[in-house]
């Protein structure tokens, strides 16, 4: 296979990797290696994909195409990153979760458990870019267990979404959403109760 595997990387057995993929590289001021670097079992890294060192990921971890994942996250077991997606360093996804196709991810971002992120959201982490201060109040958005982000949206710096909560597609996201509200707009409101959506095809009494 025409991939490169970088010293102090451990790949857990019944895992594939993909043609170019490059998996440990350093971080800015590391030696080669100086990182340990551990992928579960049942890992399927598709091709062009690049893991930097220092993450620590679960079992059968699945990525598509050209995903980026820097330094020092921690990844938990059965997450899947979708093709062109960029994950930054410091961040924490937790077991189940699931991030589509060209999401961006910044750095102190936490996902939680199983929490669903559609194609092309955004996450932020900086409120007020080029600031003298920035890194020093860089934040990404904390996403509750089981929450759902819809296509196109924008989440915030600080923002909290609650567990089981629903952003509808193209929000912009402001303001903390509670746990199992909707909340959808530019700038995001909370609306109603997941419970309370239908089925807008009729073809199961609750969606969620």
């Amino acid at each position: 296979m025409n991939h490169k595997i970088h010293e102090n990387v451990e790949i857990g057995e019944g895992s594939t990797v993909g043609d170019y993929v490059i998996i440990g590289v350093s971080p800015k001021g590391k030696k080669d290696g100086e990182a340990k670097t551990v992928i579960g079992k049942g890992a399927n890294i598709r091709s062009h994909s690049v893991i930097y060192a220092g993450n620590v990921i679960g079992d059968n971890f699945q990525t598509g195409h050209g995903v980026m994942v820097r330094e020092y996250n921690k990844i938990g077991n059965d997450v899947s990153i979708g093709t062109n997606t960029v994950v930054e360093r410091d961040s924490k996804i937790d077991d189940g979760a699931k991030l589509h196709s060209n999401v961006f991810v910044p750095e102190y971002t936490w996902i939680g458990k199983g929490a669903w992120i559609g194609p092309n959201v955004v996450f932020t982490n900086v409120p007020h870019p080029l600031c003298p201060k920035a890194k020093e109040c860089m934040k990404g958005a904390v996403v509750g267990e089981c929450a759902k982000i819809g296509a196109n949206s924008t989440i915030l710096p600080f923002v909290k979404i609650g567990d089981n909560a629903l952003i509808g597609a193209g929000s912009v996201v402001t303001k903390d959403v509670p746990a199992s509200m909707t909340a959808f707009g530019n700038p995001a409101t909370v609306k109603k109760d997941v419970s309370e959506l239908k089925c807008s095809k009729g073809m199961v009494d609750k969606p969620y």
